[in-house]
């Protein structure tokens, strides 16, 4: 099973007030990408699931808008939320006190199963908290293995607390570029390893005891690579880190686990991320980066052919 997610951000604004939705009526518009997502077929790919992570404010409409058709012509799509609450609302315990956070009871209650958690824009903000408290914490290593630390363990319980509610999990993590550092390939690898074996040793802690009734799969983001001007990794470097993350969770944890690319699946790498083996599906953001930048469904589905067109490929070398 391949599994392509597309996290859709702040589609919630309009252009008009700084945010990427194309519509005034954000509400409208989401219920039209689910409405053109049916009836372009992306949820009948064979042995491919998508999911649609959408903010809090456009879940409703979202599972309205696909909730109208039949499930045989939905497919395997479906929406989810982006991140929850690391403490969650429990009968006869907290009734959610929670202001401001969603815990995953509330996600559920809108329809979920599925959530992302640990972002590289989540860690970005937990690490934001951090330094308002301790302004130095990148100054040196030692520093910022604890804020490494005390960020996984926060989103640690956000995955457990996801899990427990019954919700699949799509965990992200991914090194940056002062973590990569310079030197040799093999210098960098080795560091790199280092990064991910932490990040996968705290963010897994404790989730196999929801396995196989619930899902997980690792988005694997190479923050140095993420934004203009950036140069994305190649094959070789994706098979790699893939690779070692499952090669890690197998030993570690003795389950296999589902890899996806979330430096950004798009058209122009789609086939060569298919091609990988190790690579088990994408993570979608905008699917325009020119012109009139946003997201469309034509071009999603775009993206999803090119990428099962390089796995088909693979499957054939």
């Amino acid at each position: 099973m391949k599994n392509i997610f597309i996290n859709l951000k702040r589609f919630d604004v309009p252009r008009e007030k700084g945010g990427v939705c194309p519509s005034e009526q954000p509400g409208e518009w989401i219920e039209e990408v689910m409405k053109d997502s049916v009836n372009l077929g992306i949820g009948l790919f064979p042995d491919v699931n998508v999911v649609y992570f959408v903010p809090e404010a456009l879940i409703l409409p979202a599972q309205k808008a696909i909730g109208g058709f039949p499930a045989e012509q939905r497919g395997r799509l479906s929406v989810g939320c982006q991140s929850v609450f690391r403490d969650n609302i429990k009968k006869g315990k907290n009734f959610g006190a929670f202001t401001s956070n969603m815990p995953a009871a509330s996600a559920w209650q809108m329809g979920c199963r599925w959530s992302i958690v640990g972002h590289s824009e989540e860690r970005r903000d937990k690490q934001e908290i951090i330094g308002a408290f301790q302004p130095d914490w990148n100054q040196d290593a030692p520093l910022r293995e604890r804020c490494a630390a005390a960020v996984d363990g926060l989103i640690n319980r956000e995955v457990l607390s996801a899990l427990e509610q019954g919700m699949n999990v799509l965990l992200c993590m991914g090194e940056t570029a002062e973590e990569r550092g310079e030197g040799s390939m093999e210098q960098q690898q080795n560091r790199v390893k280092a990064v991910l074996s932490a990040q996968l040793a705290r963010g897994l802690k404790g989730v196999t005891e929801y396995l196989p009734e619930r899902k997980i799969a690792i988005g694997y983001e190479p923050i140095w690579a993420i934004g203009p001007g950036k140069t994305p990794p190649g094959k070789e470097y994706i098979s790699y880190v893939s690779s070692m993350i499952k090669e890690i969770v197998g030993e570690r944890f003795g389950f296999e686990i589902p890899v996806v690319y979330g430096g950004g699946l798009k058209e122009e790498n789609a086939e060569m991320i298919g091609g990988i083996d190790s690579v088990d599906g994408g993570l979608v953001a905008l699917t325009r980066f020119s012109g009139e930048i946003g997201f469309f469904t034509e071009d999603l589905k775009k993206i999803v052919e090119k990428y099962l067109a390089g796995n088909k490929e693979g499957e054939n070398v």
